[in-house]
């Protein structure tokens, strides 16, 4: 399939945990990533390069998000996961407690593949629509608790689209929660610049961007945002398990990192 540049990122981001994954010491178990690379035909490595820094970075960043849908599993077993921009991610397979529902938004070429690749299960549904849409949210069975996920959509997204998307889920699930990521300000300004390039991949503009000392700011998209949560990657190999706690702590790098944010919304006053 011919893949516009920012869902072949989803290709990037596949290939990048199945690198980590194949390790006898991964950060990151994701025997389906594996799999699947193994499975495409498609020029992975002469494409995007091997760089363990990389998979390392993208591994835990992903754990993050796991940790988090993993928790609210936890707290909600038969609670509905929204993955929007979900593209090749296989959290499914990693933390699926057996009970949850779980829904992909994507644009219509990404879940024709994903449908290809990853046929979805009894409890998964994928939906082909634009996520700053809000008429997904009309798909989602609210009975019980509400997670949604932006995991590596946010940045290629208009600030103020970000701000609607936060704005419609506060909106539409009281009492649920919203997991993005952000990349900081100096990296936003090489992807328009058009200055990230590794081997024959060129990494796709991304217009919105946040440095991790400005996620409190977050909170102004909406009235309905009652908490504004940091996540922070743990673990680590190396020189990147040596220096992670430092740039957590120490400025410029704790500001200016990649960052993943929860967003907890407010329950809907009772009006009886």
């Amino acid at each position: 399939m011919e893949l516009s540049a920012v869902s072949e990122t989803a290709l990037w981001t596949l290939y990048q945990r199945s690198v980590e994954a194949r390790r006898p010491d991964p950060l990151l178990e994701d025997p389906k990533a594996v799999e699947l690379v193994e499975r495409i035909d498609y020029p992975f490595a002469e494409r995007f390069g091997t760089s363990d820094f990389q998979a390392q970075l993208q591994a835990l960043r992903v754990a993050c998000f796991d940790r988090e849908v993993a928790g609210f599993l936890a707290r909600e077993p038969r609670g509905t996961v929204v993955c929007l921009g979900e593209g090749l991610e296989t959290q499914f397979w990693r933390v699926d407690n057996g009970r949850a529902q779980w829904l992909t938004v994507d644009l219509p070429e990404s879940v024709s593949l994903r449908e290809k690749l990853l046929p979805p299960g009894p409890r998964q549904r994928y939906l082909a629509a634009d996520a700053t849409d809000l008429a997904w949210a009309d798909e989602v069975d609210r009975d019980r608790g509400v997670l949604v996920t932006a995991q590596g959509l946010c940045m290629y997204l208009r600030p103020p689209q970000v701000r609607a998307l936060i704005s419609g889920c506060a909106d539409r699930f009281p009492g649920g929660s919203l997991v993005l990521d952000a990349v900081p300000r100096w990296f936003g300004r090489l992807t328009l610049r058009g200055s990230l390039r590794t081997h024959g991949y060129q990494a796709p503009p991304m217009p919105w961007a946040m440095d991790a000392d400005e996620q409190a700011k977050l909170r102004t998209a909406s009235p309905a945002v009652s908490a504004v949560r940091d996540v922070r990657p743990t673990g680590g190999r190396g020189l990147v398990g040596a220096l992670l706690p430092l740039a957590l702590v120490l400025p410029p790098l704790a500001t200016r990192r990649p960052s993943v944010t929860v967003l907890e919304f407010a329950e809907r006053p009772d009006r009886s």
